[in-house]
């Protein structure tokens, strides 16, 4: 009988073989890292090998503070691998966010952007010459034509332990708790995995949802529905609250919100830290599948209640019909 740690590295073997998980070939030895000076978002200068990886387990991507689309969703999908993985960040493992604009992007700016998305300690952000960065970015595998993407980058997440040379790159976007096991049981060798019983049940029936896989895959890293204000505001009772055609543009088009001016995007933009909601892409599908999701939990939780908590949220309670 199959224990759960050997079906857990099974399907992590599955997922690598069917190339979701770029392997990079072969040890990577330590000559390979440029040792390029940065500065974290407490303005202390570090050295990337050196300081940075050297013998440890590390998880590094790029991002820009400014950034309207992935880079958002990028960090607070980091975050919770951060919440996962608990005190082991900051101990054995460490967390590296690496301003492909560091002329924007100051110690100052990367604190405040820090502090956005609940960046705990272990988590440290970054800037420096502009040349150096290039140069460390196509040195780690992460390095995008700026002119290939709207977001001027491409998700990416590096992995690996120094000590033992294994790297592998993921999409910055996945699945938490996938990104969460791969960076603390496979590259840690298992060390940490706790001995699960070899007792094996009957699986639960499957019950698929689109709009809950929707929101698990694109929204949950900032939301919650009836469990309270995470990165951006709790929805429980918000379709009680909202004009629907509202809700689809502010799902689907946030940015062109805010450039218009909308009242009660730009209050809820300025009450939850200036955090830019992504434009996820999502089409009308997904958009009515989320928005179902939303109205079958609310009158699950108290509606009413959450209803007019969800209108005080926003300028004098009011919904804005759709312009």
């Amino acid at each position: 009988m199959l224990s759960k740690r050997l079906i857990n590295l099974l399907g992590i073997l599955v997922i690598l073989l069917a190339g979701s998980v770029a392997l990079l070939g072969g040890r990577v030895s330590p000559d390979h890292f440029p040792n390029i000076e940065l500065m974290t978002q407490d303005g202390k200068k570090v050295h990337f090998y050196d300081d940075l990886i050297k013998d440890k387990i590390v998880a590094i991507n790029l991002i820009y503070t400014h950034c309207q689309y992935s880079c958002p969703l990028e960090t607070a999908r980091l975050a919770q691998v951060q919440r996962i993985l608990g005190d082991r960040v900051g101990k054995d493992i460490f967390f590296y966010s690496i301003s492909i604009d560091p002329e924007h992007d100051t110690p100052a700016e990367l604190k405040a952007y820090a502090e956005k998305y609940h960046a705990g300690p272990g988590w440290t952000f970054l800037t420096g010459k502009k040349d150096d960065i290039d140069f460390l970015s196509k040195k780690l595998g992460l390095y995008s034509d700026p002119a290939a993407t709207v977001d001027g980058h491409t998700p990416h997440l590096l992995i690996g332990n120094e000590a033992t040379g294994q790297w592998m790159r993921n999409s910055a976007l996945d699945n938490p708790r996938f990104m969460s096991q791969m960076i603390g049981d496979f590259l840690d060798n298992y060390k940490n995995v706790k001995p699960q019983p070899e007792k094996v049940t009957e699986a639960a029936k499957l019950n698929f949802d689109k709009g809950q896989y929707v929101f698990a895959r694109e929204c949950a890293a900032c939301h919650t529905v009836g469990q309270g204000d995470k990165i951006g505001p709790d929805l429980l009772g918000i379709t009680n609250a909202r004009n629907r055609d509202w809700l689809v543009r502010m799902i689907q088009r946030p940015d062109l919100l805010l450039e218009e001016k909308d009242p009660l995007a730009t209050t809820l933009f300025k009450k939850y830290n200036q955090v830019l909601m992504p434009n996820l892409r999502l089409d009308d599908e997904e958009v009515n599948a989320v928005i179902g999701y939303l109205v079958s939990q609310s009158s699950h939780q108290n509606p009413a209640e959450h209803a007019n908590e969800a209108n005080a949220m926003g300028a004098g309670g009011q919904a804005k019909p759709n312009r």
